[in-house]
């Protein structure tokens, strides 16, 4: 499998490269944000290793321009900041995992291996899943709520599905994350509650008929008001 690296700390750069592919990646690595950038337009990988602080572009702009062109590859964001602000930022333009500097390289491994596997089942699933007039396509990566066509980022996608998947049911934030982001975020953490947000906007705002709702102390659920609608009808639909 093939890796972008976009790392500008040389030394750090050859020690991930190293190891990566001794583990059988191939990786090509560059060291600065323009040329990350012209392989990412160019270029098919597996997934990409962003960081964040580079001498002449930010990396959330690398990805927010790639997510804007379509681009759905897989993106670890490495970064020695680890600030709430910077997470959802990560979040909110696409990126689906972040890992703070220093790391053990074991661990980005992990994480790198969670990304492939999660892309790699997107990747052999052709399922349309439906609730009211919202439809997810799996396999084309499409989403429309009635006959209108709904942008999402990568994660924004995952999260749908996730909802999708267990529609009808009260999701603490504690199983999203771990589920969603394939990490435990501390609980004063807000950013699940930015990213459903950010989802109820492009899902929810323009319709009158709410789909993501909101449980008190709990959590959200995803369900249709009317159950009629619903194409999973084992779920009745409850106040909120």
């Amino acid at each position: 499998m093939k890796v972008l690296l976009v790392e500008d700390e040389l030394k750090l750069g050859e020690y991930i490269k190293k190891g990566l592919t001794e583990a059988g990646f191939i990786v090509d690595h560059q060291l600065t944000g323009l040329d990350g950038y012209h392989a990412l337009m160019t270029e098919e990988f597996s997934v990409i290793l962003m960081d964040v602080m580079l001498p002449d572009v930010s990396g959330f702009e690398l990805v927010r321009n790639y997510r804007a062109a379509g681009k759905h590859t897989p993106v670890l964001f490495l970064t020695a900041k680890d600030d709430l602000s910077d997470k959802i930022k990560g979040i909110e333009i696409g990126g689906d995992d972040y890992l703070t500097k220093p790391f053990a390289f074991a661990e980005l491994i992990v994480r790198m291996k969670s990304l492939l596997r999660r892309a790699n089942q997107a990747d052999y699933q052709s399922t349309i899943m439906q609730i009211a007039d919202l439809k997810m396509d799996i396999g084309k990566r499409t989403v429309h709520r009635g006959d209108k066509p709904i942008k999402l980022t990568a994660k924004e996608f995952s999260l749908l599905q996730f909802l999708l998947e267990r529609r009808g049911e009260v999701l603490p934030r504690s199983i999203i994350a771990s589920q969603v982001w394939d990490m435990n975020f501390e609980n004063d953490t807000n950013v699940i509650d930015v990213a459903i947000r950010r989802l109820r906007i492009k899902i929810d705002d323009d319709h009158d008929a709410k789909l993501i709702h909101t449980v008190r102390g709990m959590g959200y659920r995803l369900e249709a008001v009317d159950t009629a609608l619903d194409s999973k009808p084992s779920h009745e639909a409850g106040n909120v």
